[in-house]
């Protein structure tokens, strides 16, 4: 792996604070606000990352987030915000994908910075 692949791979240290920045948000009920750096570790997957692992963490915490937010957004809901509106097994699942996709971007640092 010449040193030109490896940074192409390596996530930034500002990727790896977003993704372990959306975990911490969804629980301390920033759920709207949370989506902010998930679109931070989207982008940067999908422009810089070379690694499909990280691409598939990025998009499962994309999908994980937007389909609680569509769903307040199109519904019937009167809740006032998306952290009131997801209940507990929702917030579970968001921020487990989140700690997921941050392990991920976590991982695959350590393994370019070893290297």
């Amino acid at each position: 792996m010449t040193a030109r692949t490896a940074t192409a791979v390596h996530p930034s240290k500002s990727v790896l604070v977003a993704a372990w920045a959306a975990p911490v948000m969804v629980i301390g009920k920033f759920g709207l606000l949370s989506g902010i750096p998930i679109a931070v570790v989207l982008v940067a997957s999908l422009r810089k990352g070379r690694s499909k692992a990280l691409r598939w963490w990025s998009g499962a915490l994309t999908v994980a987030y937007a389909t609680p937010l569509t769903m307040w957004l199109t519904g019937p809901s009167e809740a006032p915000s998306l952290s009131k509106y997801m209940d507990t097994p929702t917030t579970a699942v968001l921020a487990a994908t989140g700690v997921a996709t941050a392990i991920a971007h976590q991982v695959v640092r350590r393994r370019t910075t070893d290297k």
